[in-house]
């Protein structure tokens, strides 16, 4: 965990879910029923025991998790964490929201079982940064699963995704065209599922940190 403060991108990021968490959920909302749809179960068939969600945003997996799990939501965002907690209150579900920096999550090593990151890493500043993070506070043995849109393999979408960039990066910094799986390995992590849907153009990732399950003594 490092104690630097917020870098100028991350602030901005903050400043733009500020503005834009109210409309969060209709803008998602038809992008998960199409290109992304079957992610949040997906998500939710893979976390177990005590789980953080990073970038939890309004809290739009917590549906889709097990009633068994232990969940902890982190993001940036005040505003977007309070949709989140009232979400959570609607279903009955009982989970720890706190504000805290993907890059520098606020948790000691080894917390938690399950890390899940869904449709944050083509946003958030620094991903290689906020995957070492995951892999630091999550259990040996423990998973991290990551979806996210990618850049696409087909190259008329590629170009497609590339110029729309033009826009999306200064606009509101997310990122169309990025790829996160030699982040994840590097990261130290050992990827053990990998797909990749619609043209390529969504990844979703498990991958397991190296050392002792979370159920064996260390």
């Amino acid at each position: 965990m490092t104690n630097a403060g917020p870098s100028r991108e991350t602030r901005r990021q903050q400043r733009t879910w500020r503005r834009h968490a109210e409309t969060y959920d209709a803008k998602v909302a038809k992008a998960e029923r199409s290109m992304l749809a079957g992610s949040r179960e997906w998500i939710g068939a893979r976390a177990s025991g005590r789980v953080l969600e990073v970038a939890v945003g309004t809290g739009r997996s917590l549906p889709h998790y097990r009633d068994d799990v232990t969940l902890t939501g982190v993001d940036l965002s005040p505003e977007m964490l309070a949709i989140a907690r009232r979400r959570a209150t609607s279903l009955g579900m009982a989970a720890d929201f706190q504000q805290g920096d993907a890059e520098a999550l606020p948790f000691a090593d080894g917390s938690f079982d399950t890390v899940v990151c869904a449709l944050a890493l083509c946003s958030i500043p620094r991903p290689d940064a906020a995957l070492a993070e995951m892999a630091r506070v999550v259990v040996p043995g423990g998973s991290v699963v990551l979806v996210d849109h990618i850049r696409s393999d087909v190259a008329v979408i590629y170009a497609g995704q590339w110029l729309l960039e033009r826009f999306t990066i200064p606009l509101q910094g997310e990122h169309l065209t990025r790829r996160h799986l030699g982040e994840v390995q590097a990261a130290g992590l050992v990827v053990v599922e990998d797909e990749r849907l619609r043209s390529g153009a969504v990844e979703r990732i498990r991958a397991e940190r190296p050392g002792a399950t979370r159920f064996e003594a260390t």
